[in-house]
């Protein structure tokens, strides 16, 4: 009998596009058989002033108030890690950032080898940065000695969405700021397939290192 799958979504967002991927990520998760998910909002670091300045900014701050902060505790639990950012200059958020930049000690103790990781983003303009910053998150994956399941080009909804590094989307869309169905399939089938990779390598013998 195989274990529970543990997923731990960890993103950043300021105005609620990556929320909204990452929610969708969490909802795929939890209808699956024999998975625990947990869904976690990094640390806001910017100042109340620059999000009071922005009222789409503070009124996401608002709306998600009742998500819990990311730990490292989460991290060690997960079998499947999923990031998700928004890009900055084709870079991470630096909320992000921060994030990981405290997981030295978990690195060091290799307490992150072996377990599944998988990234999304998205950015204003329709080349902002989306595939520069899935690889850049991934470049963390890469340190820890995790197994990075991209979703590809396998489905006919990968060739949709357009991206086959993570699930992305373009915020400065006309009338959709948030990711609209293509996208929202896509992220859907990212979560199914890293947790796939993840129950096949239970099967295999080879857990994470939780």
């Amino acid at each position: 009998m195989s274990r529970l799958i543990k997923v731990s979504i960890i993103y950043y967002s300021a105005t609620g596009t990556v929320h909204s991927l990452a929610t969708s990520a969490r909802d795929e998760a939890a209808a699956m058989d024999d998975v625990e998910v947990r869904l976690r909002k990094v640390e806001e670091l910017a100042p109340a002033a620059a999000i009071k300045s922005n009222e789409a900014w503070a009124a996401h701050v608002d709306a998600t108030s009742d998500i819990r902060e990311a730990s490292l505790e989460d991290l060690g639990w997960a079998d499947v890690v999923m990031l998700g950012s928004p890009t900055r200059y084709g870079l991470p958020t630096s909320q992000l950032k921060q994030f990981i930049d405290i997981t030295g000690p978990m690195w060091e103790a290799g307490q992150l080898v072996n377990k599944v990781a998988t990234s999304f983003t998205a950015s204003a303009t329709l080349h902002g940065g989306q595939e520069s910053t899935i690889l850049a998150m991934n470049n963390a994956f890469y340190h820890w000695g995790c197994i990075i399941v991209p979703p590809g080009y396998v489905t006919q909804s990968q060739f949709e969405s357009g991206n086959p590094y993570g699930t992305s989307h373009v915020s400065g869309t006309p009338n959709q700021p948030l990711p609209g169905p293509t996208q929202q399939r896509a992220i859907r089938f990212q979560t199914r397939r890293a947790v796939d990779v993840a129950r096949a390598l239970q099967i295999g013998g080879i857990s994470s290192a939780s």
